[in-house]
């Protein structure tokens, strides 16, 4: 029997390690053929050429889709999309997978599902129904929920909003998030081991920080990040771990601003254009707080019981765990949300942390769901009535 063909793409460092077990899973079933397509900054040398890390993981890349231009800017970012629909539009055609499954929503990804969905090809979402009120990226889920026939949400409240949108309940599974899951499995570098790696050594008070650019705002992100840096120069003493921005409109403003906040404290302060899954995930592990507006917040973060101050709207609408203190883009907000992570009463509270996000078997539930559906007839989706229902 012809094996089944499951095409999984990947265009950033946080992506692929969500879709790590399920790039496993797929890759030991006798009964799949993995098909993997790298794009966006994966390919990018800017952005540390992560592929690199894909390859060393055991993984073959089927295509490699080029769509990232040199530029952050609403023009650049919608031409990379352009160029996105042109190579993805191929690379299908050269693979015919039997199903095209994605993660998320930013825009490198949106590519693949628009060619997808002219070639016929069906594809499965991963993590939709989620709301960032902040971002592009809201409208790009969305979109991509619509363009799907298949969906697996992180949590039961979004596997409802997806069921509102019109898609069949039988067609949206809630398995939590992979994120999670990657977690339980991982086996974390300790202390010692991490701080090797970092050439960095952690002090009595750690930061970690990810400030991504909120991409509705018209403003750009110079003002929110320079009152994120003069809030963190009121702890003096602590040390700060950066990890970079995506490349998303102004990200490159961001970037410049947190190069030079480190070149003047390089007794404290280290940034890194990506930490890689399993360092990332053992910073949190050892950090007293993790700082910005990145979705690992407010996901992967409480995991650990580890306090997490979420800044401005980037985040809006996405499910916190008491773990999450929200606090505005001024520097005045900001270092008080940090004095109040650092409380001793703050503190006692994370024992009791608890995840919305679920702790399942993600990885090898999808990877059943995508085994065994039917695909005859998945393309032609009826919208679901919520009304009629």
């Amino acid at each position: 029997m012809e094996k089944r063909k499951i095409c999984i793409v990947t265009g950033t460092r946080a992506d692929y390690g969500l879709l790590y077990g399920l790039l496993h899973e797929i890759k030991e079933d006798p009964d799949l053929e993995l098909q993997l397509i790298v794009t966006g900054m994966h390919l990018s040398p800017e952005f540390g050429l992560t592929y690199q890390k894909i390859e060393q993981d055991g993984f073959t890349i089927d295509a490699k889709v080029e769509m990232l231009l040199s530029s952050d800017t609403t023009v650049g970012i919608t031409k990379s999309i352009g160029l996105g629909l042109i190579g993805f539009a191929e690379a299908l055609d050269r693979l015919r997978p039997d199903i095209v499954v994605v993660l998320g929503d930013r825009f490198e990804i949106l590519a693949p599902v628009q060619s997808a969905l002219v070639a016929r090809i069906p594809v499965a979402h991963i993590h939709g129904g989620e709301t960032t009120e902040g971002c592009i990226d809201e409208s790009i889920r969305h979109a991509i929920t619509k363009m799907a026939q298949l969906h697996f949400t992180s949590t039961e409240q979004y596997r409802q909003r997806v069921i509102q949108m019109g898609e069949h309940p039988e067609k949206v599974y809630n398995f939590g998030t992979p994120g999670l899951e990657n977690i339980r499995r991982m086996k974390l570098h300790s202390k010692d081991e991490l701080e090797k790696e970092l050439d960095f050594q952690f002090g009595k008070t750690t930061f970690l920080v990810t400030f991504h650019p909120v991409t509705l705002n018209k403003k750009g992100p110079e003002q929110a990040v320079e009152s994120l840096l003069k809030a963190l120069d009121q702890f003096p003493e602590a040390k700060i771990i950066f990890t970079m921005p995506n490349a998303d409109t102004d990200g490159r403003v961001i970037i410049k601003k947190i190069q030079q906040y480190e070149s003047a404290r390089k007794d404290r302060v280290k940034a890194f254009t990506s930490l890689g899954q399993i360092r990332y995930l053992s910073t949190i592990k050892y950090v007293d707080a993790v700082l910005g507006n990145s979705s690992s917040g407010l996901i992967e973060v409480p995991y650990f019981q580890k306090p997490t101050v979420n800044i401005g709207d980037r985040q809006k609408g996405r499910l916190c765990a008491s773990s999450v203190i929200n606090c505005a883009e001024n520097s005045e907000s900001i270092q008080q949300a940090i004095e109040k992570a650092l409380s001793k009463d703050f503190q006692k509270t994370l024992e009791s942390t608890k995840s919305p996000y679920g702790t399942g078997e993600v990885s090898k539930n999808t990877k059943e769901i995508l085994k065994r559906i039917d695909l005859t007839s998945l393309l032609r989706k009826p919208f679901f009535d919520l009304i009629r229902a």
